[in-house]
């Protein structure tokens, strides 16, 4: 019956596949990255009238211990300098 069903609601294959209504992890407050990820803040970017992206910024290892205690100033001219940015776009329902 299962095959049936989904033949009949394809949407729901899409729903139980990608998870897109189930945030996780469950009670972390993702607009605070540091409380997870050391030498993380977030940023806030406007990219049209009403849309707003947030961006976790991490640096590597290796600058770890320059980025203690430094305020968002510093991570913002952090990507500034010759070091490459890798950019990894992830999201699901519960936290686009």
């Amino acid at each position: 019956s299962v095959p049936f069903v989904i033949r009949l609601f394809p949407v729901l294959l899409t729903k139980f596949v990608f998870l897109n209504f189930l945030a996780f992890p469950f009670f972390v407050d993702l607009r605070r990255p540091e409380l997870l990820l050391n030498n993380t803040i977030s940023l806030y970017l406007a990219t049209e009238p009403g849309v707003t992206v947030g961006i976790w910024h991490t640096v590597p290892g290796s600058r770890g211990a320059e980025a203690q205690g430094k305020d968002q100033r510093w991570y913002e001219e952090a990507l500034a300098d010759a070091h490459p940015v890798i950019i990894y776009l992830h999201g699901n329902g519960g936290t686009r």
